[in-house]
């Protein structure tokens, strides 16, 4: 399906209000903190300026990382936390501030990314995948810099430096693995003591990630797993009607190859877009199994 599809899928499911634009914004008490000391790099033009409507935003130029302390017991572990929303929106709440909601009940600090979107020009009317667009690179840029800074801080924001991983949706799902193929020398041009810090994961968290296989069966070349990608949980149901079950099947199957640690969960209803959001099906509680993924790895620890 395409990229625009997809995009404008999201953007029906972050909620039902009607239609506002105005400039996303945290909870009280959380403050979004710029990741780039001055201009992001590689910046392109966009259509406007930043936007939210029903949940979703547009034309991000300015990235930012929000922080959300846990809530009661603080376990050490964080999650950088990616929206999808198909390299062309954020979907801030179903797949961002909801995610940061369970994270955070459960003790995990919760790393929200606002990355760039989109890049013009965006081919929306083709089946370019999203390493065809500049929009891709922006966002690994965006999201190499921030597990820089998140590390940077551990101390400040009482996290273990070591137990600091990812989690992505949809389009961010693609994003998890590009930060998890891609970590040996950042892709952008290093600033400062941020970019000296290691951008690799701990642990990684793929839920009905995209654009993974090429040609349908075939692994992306542009995210090159390899022994030292970290290990993964993935989440995927077959009637996926945007990205398709291939994707968590084909990344699977990379990582046990490279002999990476991996756990996939396929079920046979969810669609896409799902969210933490109840649904009639079993593929609801995917939580409770990344909880305990979470816990086998050693990254939650009671």
């Amino acid at each position: 399906m395409k990229l625009w599809a997809m995009a404008v899928s999201l953007l029906a499911a972050c909620t039902s209000v009607p239609a506002k634009a105005t400039v996303w914004q945290p909870a009280t008490g959380h403050a979004q903190i710029p990741i780039w000391p001055g201009a992001a790099p590689d910046a392109q033009p966009v259509p406007g300026p930043e936007a939210e409507t029903r949940g979703a935003v547009t034309n991000v130029t300015r990235p930012t990382m929000t922080v959300y302390a846990p809530r009661g017991k603080n376990t050490g572990a964080a999650v950088v936390v990616f929206p999808g929303g198909g390299f062309r929106i954020l979907a801030m709440g179903l797949e961002g501030t909801e995610i940061c909601d369970w994270l955070t009940s459960r003790g995990i600090t919760c790393v929200l990314l606002k990355y760039r979107v989109p890049s013009l020009p965006y081919r929306w009317q083709c089946d370019c995948r999203p390493d065809d667009l500049v929009q891709s690179t922006l966002a690994l840029e965006d999201a190499q810099r921030t597990m820089g800074l998140v590390r940077l801080h551990a101390r400040q924001w009482h996290i273990d430096p070591h137990r600091i991983g990812v989690a992505g949706f949809s389009a961010g799902g693609y994003l998890v693995a590009e930060v998890s193929t891609h970590f040996r020398r950042r892709v952008y041009a290093p600033i400062d003591a941020a970019d000296r810090e290691s951008s690799r994961p701990d642990f990684a968290m793929a839920i009905y990630p995209g654009h993974l296989a090429a040609d349908g069966d075939t692994l992306n070349p542009n995210v090159p797993v390899s022994r030292e990608t970290p290990p993964t949980f993935l989440i995927q149901a077959e009637d996926d009607y945007v990205d398709g079950v291939n994707q968590s099947l084909v990344y699977y199957a990379a990582l046990e190859n490279a002999g990476v640690p991996a756990e996939m969960h396929l079920y046979a209803h969810g669609g896409h877009a799902f969210g933490l959001r109840r649904t009639p099906f079993p593929i609801t509680d995917w939580p409770r199994l990344a909880e305990a993924w979470l816990h086998t790895i050693g990254i939650v620890r009671d």
